[in-house]
């Protein structure tokens, strides 16, 4: 691209990129697309943004389009021309702050690719420019100076660092300098009422404090920083007592708060990433945060956000484990114990003892537009973001975290203090004495905070019969602060600290309490055994609330009541049912409440059992909605929804097309192989155990596909799962489901033969083989029938390869019922006349003493031993008070072992028919023959078990 003939053609589709009609518009961005990878076009762009006559939005848009072609894939030839990156930095004049900010960025972008080994005199002509006297010249220097060294500053590769810790050593001190000159120039132009100058001052002043944080922080320049910073406590000190004359219209307070920010961002940052160099530091950090936010010398000075960061450097320096010894002091460093020394020195008990009243009497205090926020919008008041990282942004959760760590790490100093303040406001406050029940609930607050820390030195029990349950039965509306903050301290000491036969007398308050006109009252995550009354209420309130965070708070009660009291819940859920519909077509863009009503419906159906098939209208289109993976809300609603859909299939009595129906979302479940799959798993077992034959008629070829995809890529675990739904589908139907998963079997054989080395997987695999064995045998003669002529081995070679192997891995099964299970699929091999079955006798033999081992046991009414694995079909368990009623699923599962031969065969029996048999087969003598292979211990614990048979 020629630039001098390109300059007016690049100009004119630039301002045409600029117009605000699409038909101009469009042509001239596809135009300036297809000119970005052209040699000279950045030339033009230059020119073009640094020719202050044009049009602003032309020289915005070439800024723009110069900046982004830095972003193309491959670096661009062009950067290469040392002419082109010299005309970035040839002058510091742009008179538009937007694009002069756009230009710093793009210079810090090149910077990034060429600074310092192709780009070597970017940072001296910044720091020549920063020194000039023209104030416009020197803010873009300046300002250009920031963007490169935060670019820089964020490489992270070693050799880039390195190149970064060798220009902070260089630079510095000079940054340090500007840092100085541009704050006393600030404080001078202030003191002599010059508002405008004051400001442009202290511009440059925040522009190298920021500079100056990423050389701190990202520079390794320790030793250095450390005097520094020291030496700059002075000027910062004298930075915000200049608040006194920078008043709330000043121009230059916005200004001034957010160096002040600034600066103790660069304390925080430097004491999180960098603990150890920051301990000479420790003192003096301390001594100013605590007398600026604990004592008078702040007054009328601090402002929130400043308040927010001097509390979190309070807290990092209290908690932080590079300053906390070992319990074994000699094995401490000799930093670590520098640092506890000195916080020891500085934290005495008149110093903890400012810090724990100030923060209750005063930070803990509800703000004026706290209160307005609650009478105003008390929703929106109750469900106020408190946790989280909020401590860092905001100033209650702030008070509260740094009051639980002072507390923690000095709770014999603090206890009597805030006990104290408890015993000064025993009884009841005066509800004509607004300061006193705001400083009731301050101090309310606390004890709550610290329950564990205080748990020998209050008498909670006796408190809360003495004093709290009278306070919550005061009704006038301004003792509503108290009634609020009573409830959520005994919410927070009942898992503390409470006696068992008091709760009685707490449900009865809290019934008269969810009946308080005031909302914020009435939201209490308690359990409320006043079944009837507190559901209805709940649901009441479920009602009257517009805002979807409340919403899901009252959903998270009613999920805990319905959990609490099971299927008790069934006669007080029919409102409820009516309701969820409505709610959750009304948070169709609110996914977060939809999650919340997905855990409401979960709990709903586990109390409902078998009447939860009354839910399905409703229930099932919302399983198929948050388990599609083609649908976007599945990204929220998946993980909720599938233990839906489990749950639902554990309680359903029997299977309707329906819910057959929604298996269809199963196979991209399947293929997106997530954390969720363990749950896919249990849901298609779920499917069998209610009705195998429908489902494997309808999704066999589907779901044998997908267990075959899964076990060419999956984990050891993974594949014992999936193995483990194949031997419940042998198990429940042993017909269907052989043939249904067939293509699986192939690579469970070929593990078994090989001897696969995981002992879990290898348990798995004989799983499979005994079942199919077992309760199949016609099949598995068929099929390895088929796997000799695929590996060209004779059927005996075969059988007996596997039978060698099983004896051998026998010790990899571990459960019990999979032992006995394998001993009876081998015995049901005889009686046999086949040589090979006969040579692996003594292993079969071995192997069922060792089961007769594992589940024979002696009867102690009778004395004489029999399985324990057998279950009467009378048999009901009783349930105690704590366990859950059988699930449909626990039904079916129940009916299922009544049919299994691992429970209904006695071992001991079939070993002897078995025996029996092949005695007959073989006769007398052959037999006695065939048993001498067997080791004489073995026959004699053998003859022990089958007595009396």
């Amino acid at each position: 691209m020629d630039v001098q003939s390109a300059s007016s053609v690049v100009l004119q589709a630039l301002t045409q990129a600029a117009s605000q009609d699409t038909a101009v518009l469009k042509p001239a961005e596809e135009q300036l697309r297809q000119w970005e990878t052209q040699p000279g076009f950045y030339t033009v762009l230059l020119s073009i943004f640094n020719n202050h006559m044009l049009d602003v939005n032309v020289r915005w848009l070439a800024v723009l389009y110069f900046k982004n072609g830095i972003d193309l894939s491959g670096r661009l030839l062009e950067f290469s021309k040392a002419s082109l990156r010299a005309g970035l930095i040839t002058n510091f004049n742009e008179p538009v702050n937007q694009i002069a900010t756009q230009i710093a960025v793009l210079i810090a972008k090149v910077a990034r690719l060429d600074c310092p080994r192709q780009w070597p005199e970017l940072i001296p002509v910044l720091l020549e420019s920063v020194k000039v006297q023209d104030i416009l010249r020197q803010h873009r220097a300046l300002l250009t100076f920031y963007h490169v060294t935060k670019t820089l500053a964020s490489k992270r590769l070693a050799a880039d660092r390195r190149l970064f810790q060798d220009l902070a050593s260089s630079i510095y001190g000079f940054t340090c300098s500007l840092w100085n000159h541009h704050t006393d120039s600030y404080l001078q132009e202030l003191q002599a009422g010059h508002q405008d100058a004051a400001l442009s001052s202290l511009e440059r002043t925040l522009l190298s404090l920021k500079v100056l944080r990423k050389l701190t922080v990202h520079g390794d320049v320790f030793g250095l920083s450390v005097t520094v910073v020291s030496v700059l406590f002075v000027l910062f000190v004298s930075l915000c007592l200049s608040g006194r004359l920078v008043g709330p219209g000043s121009v230059c307070r916005e200004k001034l708060e957010k160096t002040v920010i600034l600066y103790t961002k660069v304390l925080l940052d430097f004491l999180e990433h960098h603990p150890y160099p920051f301990i000479p530091l420790i003192q003096r950090s301390l001594e100013f945060t605590v007398t600026y936010v604990f004592t008078d010398v702040g007054e009328g000075l601090v402002f929130e956000r400043f308040i927010v960061q001097c509390m979190s450097l309070i807290k990092m320096i209290v908690r932080n484990d590079a300053y906390r010894p070992d319990k074994n002091v000699d094995e401490s460093n000799a930093e670590t114990l520098e640092a506890h020394r000195i916080k020891s020195a500085f934290f005495t008990p008149p110093t903890l003892a400012e810090i724990g009243t100030r923060l209750v009497s005063k930070y803990f205090l509800l703000t004026q537009e706290e209160v307005a926020m609650w009478e105003e919008d008390p929703e929106s008041f109750a469900v106020e973001e408190t946790g989280g990282d909020s401590w860092k942004y905001s100033l209650r959760p702030c008070t509260e975290v740094l009051f639980l760590d002072i507390f923690h790490n000095y709770s014999a100093t603090l206890t009597p203090v805030l006990l104290q303040m408890v015993h000064n406001l025993q009884g009841p406050s005066d509800v004509d004495d607004p300061a006193q029940l705001l400083l009731k609930d301050s101090v309310y607050n606390a004890v709550g905070l610290a329950a564990y820390e205080l748990f020998d030195s209050v008498d909670f029990d006796q408190w809360f019969s003495n004093q709290l349950l009278a306070e919550l039965q005061v009704s006038h509306n301004r003792y509503k602060v108290i009634r609020r903050r009573v409830i959520w301290l005994i919410g927070q000491w009942i898992s503390v600290k409470f006696k068992s036969e008091l709760r009685p007398l707490l449900y009865e308050s809290f019934l008269s309490l969810m009946q308080d006109p005031d909302l914020v009252v009435r939201e209490t995550e308690q359990f409320l055994p006043y079944l009837e009354s507190i559901f209805a209420l709940l649901f009441q309130l479920l009602q009257q609330v517009s805002d979807c965070d409340t919403k899901m708070q009252i959903l998270h009660v009613v999920s805990c009541v319905i959990e609490r009291v099971s299927t008790q819940i069934r006669p007080y859920v029919a409102c409820l049912v009516q309701y969820l519909p409505v709610l959750w077509k009304q948070s169709e863009e609110h996914n977060m409440l939809r999650c919340a009503i997905l855990t409401t419906l979960i709990h709903l159906v586990q109390g409902l059992g078998a009447e939860s098939r009354n839910l399905y209208p409703f229930l099932l289109p919302v399983i198929h909605l948050s388990t599609d993976v083609c649908l976007p809300p599945h990204v929220y609603l998946l993980e909720d929804g599938l233990e839906l859909w489990l749950v639902t299939l554990e309680n359903c009595p029997a299977i309707t097309p329906e819910l057959l129906r929604i298996f269809q979302n199963m196979t991209a479940l399947l293929e997106l192989s997530s954390e969720n799959v363990k749950t896919c798993f249990q849901i298609i077992s779920a499917y069998i155990y209610l009705s195998a034959t429908e489902f494997l008629q309808n999704y066999a070829e589907a779901l044998c596909r997908s267990f075959c995809d899964l076990l060419k890529d999956i984990t050891m675990e993974g594949q014992v799962q999936v193995l483990k739904v194949v031997e419940v589908a042998v198990k429940v139907s042993p017909v269907l489901a052989s043939q249904t998963f067939q293509p699986l079997f192939p690579l469970v054989f070929r593990g078994v033969l090989d001897g696969e080395r995981y002992p879990v997987v290898m348990s798995t695999y004989l799983g499979v083989v005994g079942r199919v064995l077992l309760q199949n045998s016609c099949f598995f003669r068929t099929f390895l029938m088929q796997m000799a002529m695929e590996l060209n081995q004779e059927v005996d070679h075969l059988l007996g390869s596997m039978i060698e192997m099983w004896v051998d891995r026998m010790d990899n099964i571990t459960q019990p019922e999979r032992r006995k299970l394998s001993s009876l699929a081998l015995l049901s091999l005889l009686p046999s006349d086949s040589s090979v079955v006969q040579d692996k006798f003594c292993g079969i033999i071995n192997i069922s003493v060792e089961a007769l081992h594992d589940v024979m046991t002696e009867d102690r009414e009778t004395g004489t031993l029999k399985d324990c694995m057998l279950m009467n079909h009378l048999e009901e368990p009783k349930l105690s008070d704590d366990e859950e009623p059988p699930t449909e699923q626990d039904k079916r599962r129940k009916l299922l072992l009544l049919q299994d031969p691992v429970h209904t065969v006695s071992l001991q029996q079939f070993v002897y028919e078995k025996l029996t048999s092949q005695q007959a087969l073989l006769g007398e003598g052959s037999f006695q023959a065939l048993m001498e292979t067997v080791d004489s211990e073995i026959v004699r614990q053998l003859q022990e078990f089958l007595q009396g048979l």
